[in-house]
């Protein structure tokens, strides 16, 4: 039977502390039906608190929010996998992808002097050419007829304002702004609104005690930013009133930003 909830593809939802989870629920909570996608083998080599039941509790909430998920393993470091995510979203679930929430991110701490060229390619095949892709392919199913509401299309990608000693992660971001904004103007003619989301430092269990302190003594809200608060803009964002919204670069982070 057919879902008359929309459908959003959601990357890096792998684990249930991080940004990608909360904006599954949120959306779920808001009438959409899911197609998420996770790597795991990134997870466990790179976040510091792998998750290996994260995914299985995610999709429970969700479901229990009343959205059908579909699960969709995929690196997209893989240039072949990412140009194939939507289309396999699409098949998997029976339903044309509607909204394209991108959460995931490749991330090692690095400067020039430690930055070597394998990772910094990696950095840029998951940060920026997976976007890319993922985007065009996006397009390209909606300029073929895809069946999906006018009115909810959207675009939207975590970024971080990076630089110094996060070298390959900030210059990958940077091009992901870049993509995304064009985007505003490129898929205009598929009545699609695409912005870039900077949910500022976000206590996603990474933060040892200094940086929460030195964070919250940052933040004129008082606290480091949660998945929640990056879920709450990107729900507006994929709601009904959030379309006007478009080629934007929003920042969630409780005015850390402003100092």
């Amino acid at each position: 039977m057919t879902s008359e909830r929309p459908l959003a593809l959601v990357t890096g939802v792998g684990r249930r502390a991080g940004i990608g989870a909360a904006l599954a629920v949120r959306l779920a909570t808001d009438g959409w039906d899911l197609a998420i996608s996770w790597w795991s083998p990134y997870d466990d080599r790179v976040s510091g608190g792998a998750d290996p039941d994260g995914i299985d509790a995610v999709v429970q909430e969700c479901r229990a929010a009343g959205a059908r998920v579909t699960r969709l393993p995929v690196d997209l470091e893989d240039p072949d996998q990412a140009a194939a995510l939507v289309g396999r979203a699409e098949a998997e679930a029976g339903a044309p992808v509607t909204a394209l929430v991108m959460s995931h991110c490749e991330s090692v701490d690095s400067d020039f002097a430690t930055t070597t060229v394998e990772s910094f390619d990696r950095h840029m095949a998951v940060n920026a050419r997976a976007p890319f892709l993922l985007v065009q392919a996006y397009a390209a199913r909606l300029r073929a007829g895809a069946d999906a509401p006018r009115d909810r299309r959207r675009v939207i990608a975590l970024t971080s304002d990076h630089t110094a000693f996060n070298l390959p992660y900030g210059t990958s971001k940077g091009a992901l702004d870049r993509l995304v904004i064009a985007a505003a103007h490129e898929l205009a003619d598929v009545h699609v609104s695409a912005n870039v989301v900077n949910p500022g430092p976000n206590d996603t269990g990474w933060m040892t005690d200094e940086i929460r302190q030195a964070v919250v003594e940052q933040t004129p809200g008082g606290r480091p930013s949660t998945p929640r608060d990056t879920a709450a803009l990107v729900g507006f964002l994929c709601g009904p009133d959030g379309g006007w919204v478009n080629g934007q670069l929003l920042k969630t982070d409780g005015g850390f930003s402003a100092r």
